[in-house]
């Protein structure tokens, strides 16, 4: 093959890769400003409705490690397929039910997809050049945010008017993720070499069940109550879940997760980074969404914006600037080493979140703080795929990879549950609208609590990852296992 057929084809399946991953995010975010009209048109409470988003939580959290073990095992491609049929399954019925039940169904399918990332980032190890593989892993990774903005843009799009319609929503997903389910099937090789092998059913199960149990408690913590027996036994039985799951991995021939990889410093503490850039990510999102919402005329902060106007105006600049900004993180993963991209990112979203919480009364202010929040995690997507690579062997990277994607994942519902909470806590009532509403200083909280998960970000970069690190290296070598190659970190 010709050097420029390679090169054509390294970016068609880069291409391919980036938008099966941003229909992921899309999917993570595109019921959050519809949830109101949910609940209306469903006829269900609050509650019942807050199932469609903890149903797809719950379910990334279930599929995601599995399924990337799944493509290590038997082929990237046929797993990265099937992943996305019922994905594209999940949502079609979400699109033409009428059912809380049958949505949350289409929602737990939709769940599923969060397992393409780490599918597609093995897929780009196998097949992209190292010359350009940390660009093609940051580009990948930067469609994230850029999936979560342009979800809020189209929901908001789609549901204008005096009839919203809800069905819209999940039809858009639906063709997006037929669009890339067939660049995939086109642009991706059967390539890589599967190592075959059984499924750690019961590693799998108790490891589902330790995260099921703790998403839950996290989740819906708000909602039953912190002190509640609901909320208590969920933590309590996620605990005695993840000690179960450590002595069944120790026993087992195969396990699921190699519990040397688990306990990697390079490998554990990437992990950390992903939980502390997952919170501020969704920490920016709903403290900024929530923020310009609010009526100024009564309140004396915020910018009485609609939702539509919140996603497009204020949130939008930011997932674009983070897909803007992705391609230069890959040049830096290569140039200055992924642990320094990671603190450099970081320390970004610290000045971001600082201008947020002291500058948020200008519009301008909240729109330029919003786009180095999203530098910073753009930068922070590209560095942490590195710093797997660097850790793993070949034959891990989907399961790697899919660990951190959960704790990414993780700190989503923790800074869900940590912003409702704060805005709820402290509360000031207008008669006028005849409802309560946070006081400003919530909001400063909320962006001075994200700045500080950054700043940890930053403390895991350059204290907890080593500068100089050896690989983690499978216990029996073979043609299917073979040792991750040398990556700078």
């Amino acid at each position: 093959m010709s050097h420029n057929a390679r090169e054509r084809g390294s970016t068609s399946l880069v291409v391919s890769l980036g938008l099966a991953a941003m229909i992921v995010a899309m999917a993570q975010t595109q019921v959050i400003p519809i949830l109101a009209l949910l609940q209306k048109d469903l006829d269900t409470s609050a509650s019942g409705v807050s199932w469609v988003t903890t149903a797809a939580l719950l379910s990334a959290a279930v599929f995601t490690p599995l399924l990337g073990r799944v493509g290590d095992q038997y082929g990237k491609k046929r797993t990265l397929l099937a992943v996305m049929t019922v994905m594209l399954v999940g949502s079609v019925i979400a699109a033409t039910t009428t059912s809380l039940a049958l949505l949350i169904v289409g929602r737990v399918l939709q769940g599923s997809a969060t397992a393409i990332f780490p599918l597609a980032l093995s897929v780009i190890r196998d097949e992209v050049p190292h010359e350009k593989l940390h660009g093609a892993m940051a580009l990948v990774s930067g469609t994230l945010a850029f999936g979560s903005g342009l979800s809020l843009v189209a929901t908001g799009l789609l549901t204008q008017g005096s009839d919203p319609n809800y069905h819209l929503v999940f039809w858009f997903s639906t063709a997006l993720t037929a669009l890339a389910l067939a660049a995939v099937a086109v642009a991706v090789p059967h390539g890589g070499s599967p190592t075959g092998g059984r499924i750690d059913v019961l590693g799998a199960l108790t490891l589902a069940i330790f995260l099921v149990l703790l998403l839950l408690g996290i989740s819906q913590g708000h909602e039953w109550g912190w002190s509640s027996a609901r909320v208590l036994g969920c933590l309590g039985g996620s605990a005695l879940a993840a000690a179960l799951w450590v002595l069944v991995e120790l026993r087992v021939a195969n396990p699921l997760v190699d519990m040397r990889m688990f306990i990697h410093r390079q490998v554990l503490f990437t992990n950390l980074a992903g939980l502390f850039v997952g919170f501020a990510s969704f920490a920016q999102f709903i403290g900024v969404s929530y923020l310009v919402q609010m009526p100024a005329q009564l309140t004396g902060y915020g910018f009485t914006a609609s939702v539509l106007r919140a996603s497009v105006e204020y949130l939008l600049p930011g997932a674009l600037i983070a897909l803007a900004a992705s391609p230069i993180g890959g040049q830096l993963v290569r140039r200055i080493g992924a642990r320094s991209t990671l603190g450099v990112g970081s320390l970004i979203g610290v000045v971001g979140f600082a201008w947020l919480a002291w500058g948020h009364g200008a519009e301008g202010s909240v729109i330029t703080a919003g786009m180095l929040a999203g530098i910073a995690i753009s930068f922070g997507y590209a560095a942490m795929p590195a710093l797997i690579a660097a850790s793993v062997p070949l034959h891990q990277t989907g399961i790697a990879n899919g660990i951190n994607s959960i704790s990414r994942s993780v700190g989503s519902p923790i800074a869900s549950a940590v912003v409702t909470s704060l805005l709820a806590s402290k509360v000031i009532n207008y008669p006028a609208i005849h409802a309560a509403l946070p006081a400003e200083s919530q909001f400063t909280i909320t962006f001075v609590i994200a700045g500080a998960a950054l700043t940890l970000a930053a403390v895991v970069a350059w204290v907890g990852l080593g500068k100089h690190h050896q690989p983690l290296r499978p216990v029996i070598k073979s043609a299917h296992a073979p040792d991750a190659a040398p990556v700078r970190s």
